[in-house]
Parts: C-alpha cells; sequence; structure tokens
C-alpha cells in the first residue's frame, strides 16, 4: 500500500511538471508570435550591416 502512494506521488509530480512546460511553450510561442517581426528586422539589419 506503501509503494503505491509513492507511485502515485511521483506520477502526479511529472503531470505538474508538463503542465509548467506547456505553459511556458505556450507563452514562448506568444512572444514570438508578437515580436517575430521585430526581431526578423533586427536580423535583417545585422545581416545588412556584415554584407558591406
Amino acid at each position: 500500500m506503501l509503494r503505491s502512494f509513492f507511485a502515485k506521488e511521483e506520477g502526479q509530480g511529472l503531470v505538474e511538471y508538463a503542465l509548467i512546460l506547456v505553459l511556458i511553450a505556450i507563452v514562448v510561442i506568444g512572444i514570438l508570435t508578437l515580436l517575430g517581426g521585430k526581431v526578423s528586422g533586427v536580423f535583417s539589419n545585422i545581416n545588412s550591416g556584415m554584407n558591406k
């Protein structure tokens, strides 16, 4: 009985870590979507400056 309790706790912890990772991924995707054009412009400016 004690082993099954610890097995459930471990599984629950893994699910919580997975949910945190999914939340972080959603936030990062949202930020990149909002700032994607600006970041692309910065890299284009850097690239054109290196080609001169």
